[in-house]
């Protein structure tokens, strides 16, 4: 069967390049004359082995999201193999390997980025193999077929295995087959198991925190709990007295222990008693932080867009509505806390790790260790989840600048409390908005104006224009014509260090407009439905929307305390709409039994898969929407783990209903519009229930206070 395969050591890395020298090597991207016939390219690749297995080396990362099954099932679409049969490995970073496909991980970008080239590439194996086949038997290709592991020719009932013509195959590569129409498809758009499903419940699969390597310490740390705070003091000699630990390591804003076990490790820090000069920021707290983002929104920011006269637009309007909405800093709170394994030695660095950006993560490790990066090689594993957290490489430059000073290997395990509490939260936002309305309740005027910290300025420096890109997703063009448009952003930094979170910029803007959207309606006399329909030209977008909502029961009657809300999206080449039921128990509590989805993310190349990144995007959003947050408190992070950054609990998880809309449309991302949708159509559910207006998140503590 298919397993995610651990990336080897640099020694059996080595012993298996030499077996594919004489591999069909087939690259994703470059063009075949880079690919010398029969030799190991240094980049991206699927490849038929020389004992006629096949193999693929994922450019993405696979972190729960599916796509080690999605993209395993394009390669066996065109190589007549079921997606068990491929041999699937997670290989080392190298930029260079899979250019010009970025490594990276994140955004619902992995099939949107593949589809054609993983497609393509294997379209070429296929035609390599079948013309290979048909020299040898000396017939025309046309009419060849594959099949397990062979190519057949039905007319004389003749079969060559792979492992037969690989040698030819791989000097006769073309570069522009015909990938499998849909109408053939017998692989893609078939419901199909997720090939690394069996190892994850045996235990067998290896995520980053499962790395052992001879001679191995593992160690924790402790950081400033002030963000800007100092490491003032520590007792080394208590710390080394705790029976196991070997080190103890400070640096200016944190402090490590090492020993032979996690739990000894987490001893000795608690020995160490580290206490810490705070800083600057010892006494900002969550007001502070509040009252400067409305303090940004009370007028505009620096433009993202404008379109048309809005003074004009506003003035022939029969009505106008403003509304100002909060949303909060949220921990990632990922199943598998940080972690980083490490050596250092002077041949280079060594690192082990599950991160969704592999390459960066070698080129921080060089950077950190003062070496080229060339001397470092970052093997990446299974992530148990990521949602953004991993796309920072923090974590990698605590790990080698530990083990730069000491001569072991060194695994660094940070606790969930350290986690949380020293995580790279998303930025906390206040939105204010406002429309005009015509006669009719159509838009004639719309303003938005979005306050927060911006990701993208600390990783664009200078080149930052004062609009951050991904702050704005989803605002910038809205499913709502209007005759005037302005958006506008203002960047408000606090100590909080931020970064992305599952959804984006995408799903702080869906909160925002499909909550307005109601209000619109509600001011408007109209349905929220009907209203909807009445704006939006997008027919895809009109088509999930009418969908989720027949299948919902929209327009029936409820009891008191339950209501339907829905919201609906364009985004990231995905349409989806989400209709939740809800229900307001004795105890103000809010309940969500039930939440249906309708969605056209284009060809849905596993439903399987689809489904279950509903389900699972919308229970982890709704977690965030409910509870979430994290709040400053004289300069730290008050909360510290699950007790306090609350998910959902099964008994409150809601029954996700689901239905894949056929479609013609380019493939789109399934990794984060489910989550974007959640938030708006419960706060829609829970005005129709109860008549509460929730402008904030999270939602519980918002209606409590309404």
């Amino acid at each position: 069967m298919t397993t995610p395969i651990a990336t080897p050591s640099r020694r059996a890395f080595l012993a298996g390049s030499a077996v594919l020298a004489s591999a069909l090597v087939v690259p994703l991207h470059r063009a075949l004359s880079s690919v010398p016939a029969g030799q190991l390219a240094a980049n991206g690749y699927l490849a038929v082995l020389p004992d006629g297995a096949v193999s693929l080396a994922l450019p993405k990362t696979e972190m729960g999201q599916g796509i080690l099954t999605a993209l395993t099932m394009l390669v066996a679409e065109e190589l007549g193999l079921a997606p068990s049969a491929i041999k699937v490995s997670i290989p080392p970073a190298d930029r260079a390997r899979f250019a010009p496909i970025d490594t990276t991980t994140g955004g619902s970008t992995s099939i949107r980025e593949l589809w054609k080239p993983l497609r393509q590439a294997a379209a070429n194996a296929r035609a390599a193999l079948v013309d290979a086949a048909a020299r040898q038997w000396k017939v025309m290709p046309d009419g060849l077929t594959l099949a397990d592991g062979a190519v057949v020719n039905p007319a004389s009932g003749k079969r060559l295995g792979f492992a037969a013509l690989v040698a030819d195959a791989a000097a006769h590569v073309p570069t522009d087959a015909t990938p499998t129409p849909r109408s053939a498809w017998k692989v893609i758009g078939k419901d199909t198991r997720r090939l690394d499903s069996a190892d994850k419940v045996r235990g067998t699969a290896q995520f980053g925190i499962d790395v052992k390597v001879p001679g191995m310490k593992i160690a924790t740390l402790a950081q400033s709990p002030v963000f800007g705070g100092k490491l003032a003091s520590h007792n080394a000699a208590a710390a080394k007295a705790v029976p196991g630990v070997a080190d103890v390591i400070a640096l200016d804003d944190c402090l490590f222990v090492t020993a032979d076990s996690l739990w000894t490790a987490k001893k000795g820090l608690e020995a160490a008693a580290p206490t810490w000069n705070e800083g600057a920021n010892a006494g900002l707290d969550q007001a502070q932080v509040v009252a400067a983002l409305d303090a940004a929104v009370a007028k505009p920011g620096v433009t993202a867009k404008a379109e048309g006269d809005l003074a004009q637009a506003r003035a022939g309007a029969a009505k106008t509505v403003e509304a100002l909405y909060h949303q909060p800093f949220l921990a990632h709170a990922t199943m598998e806390p940080g972690n980083c394994t490490a050596h250092v030695t002077p041949q280079g660095v060594q690192v082990w790790t599950g991160t969704q950006v592999p390459s960066d993560c070698r080129a921080a490790a060089a950077r950190t260790a003062g070496v080229a990066e060339d001397k470092v090689q970052v093997h990446n594993f299974l992530m148990g989840g990521g949602f953004g957290r991993r796309l920072e490489t923090d974590m990698v430059e605590r790990t080698v600048s530990l083990a730069a000073k000491v001569p072991y290997p060194v695994k660094l395990v940070w606790t969930r409390e350290e986690d949380i509490q020293h995580d790279m939260v998303r930025p906390a936002y206040a939105d204010r908005i406002s429309a005009s309305l015509d006669q009719a309740g159509k838009v004639t005027a719309w303003e938005h104006r979005i306050a927060g910290s911006a990701v993208m300025a600390r990783f664009l420096g200078e080149k930052f224009n004062g609009v951050d890109d991904d702050a704005v997703d989803g605002a910038i063009a809205p499913l709502y014509p209007a005759k005037a448009r302005l958006v506008t952003f203002k960047q408000v930094e606090s100590a909080m260090p931020t970064g992305w979170w599952r959804g984006v910029g995408g799903l702080r803007n869906t909160f925002v407009i499909e909550s307005f959207a109601d209000e619109l309606a509600l001011a408007a006399g109209q349905d929220p439905l009907a209203w909807r329909l009445a704006q939006i030209t997008d027919p895809r977008a009109r088509a999930v929307l009418q969908k989720a909502a027949a299948e919902a029961g929209w327009g029936k009657a409820l009891p008191k305390g339950e209501g339907l809300g829905l919201a609906v999206l364009h985004i990231w080449d995905t349409c989806l709409a989400a209709v939740a039921h809800v229900k307001v128990d004795a105890q103000k509590q809010i309940l969500v039994p039930q939440v249906t989805v309708a969605v056209d993310c284009g060809p849905a190349i596993n439903p399987l898969g689809v489904k279950a990144q509903i389900e699972g995007g919308v229970t982890f959003a709704l977690s965030a929407a409910l509870y979430g947050g994290v709040t400053l408190e004289k300069g730290r992070i008050a909360q510290s783990n699950y007790n306090d950054v609350r998910p959902l609990r099964m008994n409150e998880a809601p029954r996700v209903i689901t239905h894949v809309m056929p479609t013609d449309s380019a493939p789109g991302g399934m990794g984060e519009p489910p989550a974007a949708v959640i938030a708006p159509a419960v706060a829609n559910a829970l005005f129709a229930a109860t008549g509460k207006r929730v402008r904030q998140v999270p939602l519980q503590a918002g209606f409590e206070a309404a």
